[in-house]
């Protein structure tokens, strides 16, 4: 099986509509990859293998790695636009990084002890205000989720971005902009049925 965190590409000569279109017409998809410290570079990478690859939650807030024609290069996945009536992958972009600098990307947020929690026990139901957050760190303390604990979380209560325990050498992007900015991330809601036991 190949390494899902590689994608291999070739180098693309062409920019612009005619030239995506063609590849796409081949089975592959168009992508580019930019910034770092290098200039921007149209790829085709094969459309099944884009496919099997983000089947994989994690593939999206993972330090990738892109070979391309033979040369790899570390990269975040940084946009993937998807055919709005077809299973196809339209163009996706590619962002290179540089393993001593801190970079921000959105990491997939894994909800805990939904059920178990005080709320939860007493019938409540949570509602999610985000699936994801964008954090700021270092390539190498990039975490693949970040999880929120729930046990604590009340009828009528929200756990907010501040709440989050985060691993080390990660920081909320939000939350450095002040406290004004520290979102709720879930609420736990009295359900129908418990309202009804409460009356």
């Amino acid at each position: 099986m190949s390494n899902v965190f590689e994608f291999v590409a070739e180098s693309r000569g062409q920019s612009g509509k005619s030239a995506a279109r063609r590849a796409r017409r081949t089975g592959n998809v168009p992508a580019v990859i930019y910034g770092g410290h290098g200039e921007p570079q149209m790829l085709v990478l094969s459309h099944n293998e884009v496919i099997k690859h983000l089947a994989h939650e994690a593939v999206y807030s993972h330090v990738l790695d892109v070979n391309v024609d033979g040369k790899t290069e570390k990269a975040i996945l940084k946009g993937v636009q998807r055919h709005p009536a077809k299973f196809q992958i339209l163009h996706m972009d590619f962002l290179r990084v540089t393993m001593s600098e801190a970079l921000k990307v959105h990491v997939p947020l894994h909800f805990i002890n939904e059920q178990t929690s005080i709320g939860g026990k007493k019938g409540g139901i949570v509602t999610h205000a985000m699936i994801d957050v964008e954090v700021s760190c270092l390539p190498t303390a990039l975490p693949d989720y970040i999880e929120v604990d729930l046990s604590g979380l009340d009828i009528g209560e929200s756990a907010h971005l501040s709440d989050i325990v985060l691993p080390a050498g990660v920081e909320i992007v939000a939350l450095a902009q002040g406290p004004e900015h520290d979102h709720p991330v879930a609420s736990m809601m009295a359900s129908k049925a418990s309202k009804d036991d409460a009356a």
